[in-house]
């Protein structure tokens, strides 16, 4: 019991940090498994995109995969208040 509510929530907020920071990392390798192996996707669909100099798809795809980061990132922010009700208190 002293383990669950005290050990997790300590251990949840680096935890869904660095879940949080993987998606970047995720993004990038969609790009390259896209190329790589051919495979139809946002990823492939920039690069495409840059070889052609379509610089409005580049750019629209840029903006697609910067505003999924920003909502990863304002989730991970949100469940940061939910997982430690300290943090919830400093903005009130």
């Amino acid at each position: 019991m002293i383990t669950r509510k005290h050990a997790l929530n300590n251990a949840l907020i680096p935890t869904v940090t660095v879940i949080g920071l993987e998606m970047g990392t995720n993004l990038g390798g969609a790009v390259l498994t896209e190329t790589v192996f051919a495979m139809p996707g946002l990823g492939r669909l920039i690069v495409d995109s840059i070889k052609n100099q379509d610089t409005p798809l580049v750019l629209g795809g840029l903006i697609t995969f910067a505003v999924f980061f920003s909502l990863v990132n304002l989730v991970v922010d949100i469940l940061y208040a939910f997982i430690d009700p300290r943090i919830k208190s400093q903005y009130k």
